[in-house]
């Protein structure tokens, strides 16, 4: 939409400031008054409040050159991001994941003894998975829900164990809690988990953890495929790496994401 189609409520002071920080985008050097004016097609008086106006609230610095844009603008880039949240940012390597696999994928995080599904993307086709953002599982019999029981030391292993399951989904094959116990250590030694035919029959899936900065586990991603459409050798060999590579793209996203907005504040010095 043009300026002039945009009606009585567009504040063209703001569209201004706005072309202002954007030329700075075109150039990988400070820019002069005079260059910030012709850029922008503003006034060198106009152009020189909002510049004013951007360096008293830290946006944009002097230099013996002219003028740069300071870290702090990176805020302004990750509004968004922040406002739509990880699961939205991991949604798209999940669309990645799907293509490669051509299988369904999906990220979830532990709520007591049960898995609640946070993000998805499924695969069209004639017989499918019933899986829906918010939807829990009992977490011992998923791959997803392995993966984060590994990151439970063991008194918070007891609790979760012990809390009995919201799920209204039963595991096909249930499994003792010693067993579970033992395979929980090897998960937490080889960094993913594998079920097969666990939850449902004639259903396999592969896991892998999300980790913070810290290191720490916060949540899961899987791959689902039907028994009849992929072997487990399939799944390790082919799917299992496309599977880490895009848990730690998600994973170091995280990072960005929960970092840059107090990097960037922390980055200036007091006004």
């Amino acid at each position: 939409m043009s300026r002039d189609d945009a009606g009585p409520d567009f504040v063209e002071a703001i569209a201004r400031g706005v072309d202002v920080l954007r030329c700075f985008g075109e150039s990988r050097s400070p820019m002069t008054l005079s260059e910030i004016a012709t850029a922008t097609g503003l006034a060198r008086a106009t152009a020189r409040r909002i510049i004013l106006t951007f360096e008293h609230l830290g946006y944009i610095r002097a230099v013996a050159e002219g003028y740069t844009v300071t870290p702090r603008v990176l805020e302004l880039g990750t509004a968004h991001t922040l406002s739509s949240g990880i699961w939205e940012l991991a949604r798209l390597h999940l669309i990645d994941l799907v293509q490669a696999t051509n299988q369904a994928a999906s990220i979830a995080q532990l709520d007591g003894s049960d898995i609640i599904y946070v993000a998805r993307v499924a695969v069209p086709k004639m017989v499918t998975l019933v899986v829906t953002v918010g939807m829990r599982l009992p977490a011992e019999s998923t791959a997803l829900g392995k993966v984060l029981l590994s990151s439970l030391n063991p008194d918070e292993l007891d609790v979760a164990l012990a809390t009995p399951h919201r799920s209204a989904v039963a595991p096909f094959r249930a499994q003792d809690h010693d067993e579970l116990r033992a395979e929980l250590r090897e998960i937490r030694a080889r960094g993913w988990a594998l079920t097969d035919e666990e939850l449902h029959p004639g259903v396999r899936s592969v896991a892998a953890p999300l980790r913070n900065g810290e290191g720490a586990i916060f949540a899961a991603v899987n791959i689902a495929a039907l028994a009849s459409e992929m072997d487990l050798t399939e799944l390790t060999d082919r799917c299992l790496p496309l599977l880490l590579r895009a848990a730690g793209q998600i994973s170091a996203d995280h990072v960005l994401l929960s970092k840059a907005p107090v990097a960037t504040v922390a980055s200036e010095p007091p006004l």
